[in-house]
């Protein structure tokens, strides 16, 4: 059974940076497209950005284009999200998920077939 855990969630001022990790177990994270979204409180799921299975193919949603990273490392079956510049707007629960679909399902949240039980992250001014 695949389980996704997230950690390095935190309260960080404005301008501060965060790295967050999902490690996936239960199967090979190779064989998945992973992604972050988050949620903040009265507001959907949205997505963050997706990396591809090896990791090559990424894509962001446009208002965290520069300041956010994603990466995985198969050989640890962790993904990663490098947050840096952060804003008061990136405040949410940030959920890493799991899709056997190719990284064209990209931004869907339906296409995601795992989902970790989501990390706080608080930027404060």
């Amino acid at each position: 059974q695949v389980q996704l855990v997230e950690s390095g969630g935190r309260l960080v001022e404005t301008g501060g940076s965060l790295r967050l990790s999902c490690v996936f177990s239960g199967r090979a994270m190779r064989e998945y497209t992973m992604a972050w979204f988050r949620q903040s409180p009265g507001e959907e799921r949205e997505y963050v950005a997706a990396v591809g299975f090896s990791g090559t193919s990424t894509g962001y949603t446009e208002s965290v284009k520069g300041r956010f990273t994603i990466s995985r490392d198969n050989a640890k079956n962790t993904m990663y999200l490098e947050m840096n510049s952060l804003k008061l707007e990136d405040t949410g629960v940030y959920y890493c998920a799991a899709s056997s679909y190719t990284f064209s399902v990209g931004q869907f949240a339906h296409s995601y077939h795992y989902w970790g039980p989501g990390t706080q992250v608080t930027v404060s001014s």
